[in-house]
């Protein structure tokens, strides 16, 4: 079965927070179709953006970025994931915060990196489950969302429904894990692999 990947994108979203598990999960679907000719791709994997007159979004450093689908036309998600940037204008969006909600209750995953676990906690996606953030956000998270379980030097939390990363590499390792999670530990590999890629396979390598 495929599985429906959405990711979304907004004003100040972190390019590589968006752009890493973009790259892991299609090039996770390509490999597949190497080792396993014939067979359906596992991912399915678009972009969704707050409609803007069909303009791209900007992302922080800059670059434009122009989405798959708006949140009013968006199909349905199996795996939904939220990266992190400047959060400023999506959580002041109820439109965005309403779309977050809805999808990631159709959704059989959800996956947040750096920052955008502000977006899940605010939209209600999160309320209790331990989540982690960028090390430089975390007492930030820890004060807006007092309720939620805020784990520090972690590089991924499991949550069982919600899984939520740290920074930009963290956000890769994370999404390699994620396709470890829903195909099997051999295409995560080997997708690595093809990205040439030292994967920290563990959520935390101290540990």
């Amino acid at each position: 079965m495929t599985l429906r990947v959405r990711i979304l994108a907004y004003e100040g979203v972190e390019a590589l927070d968006f752009a890493g598990p973009f790259e892991v999960f299609t090039t996770a679907s390509r490999v597949s179709r190497r080792m396993n000719l014939g067979t359906p791709t596992p991912f399915e994997v678009a972009s969704v953006a707050l409609a803007r007159n069909g303009q791209p979004v900007q992302a922080r450093a800059g670059l434009r970025l122009l989405a798959d689908h708006d949140l009013a036309t968006s199909p349905e998600a199996d795996v939904l994931i939220v990266p992190g940037g400047v959060v400023d204008a999506p959580m002041a969006s109820s439109d965005t915060l309403r779309w977050i909600a809805e999808c990631a209750a159709g959704a059989q995953l959800v996956a947040s990196v750096c920052t955008g676990v502000f977006l899940l906690a605010k939209s209600g996606v999160v309320a209790h489950e331990a989540v982690t953030t960028h090390w430089e956000d975390i007492a930030d998270l820890r004060e807006q969302f007092p309720s939620l379980d805020v784990r520090e030097g972690e590089r991924w939390i499991d949550s069982g429904r919600v899984v939520s990363s740290a920074g930009i590499s963290a956000g890769i390792d994370m999404s390699l894990y994620l396709v470890e999670r829903l195909s099997g530990r051999a295409l995560a590999e080997r997708t690595a692999r093809q990205m040439d890629y030292a994967w920290t396979s563990c959520s935390n390598p101290s540990a």
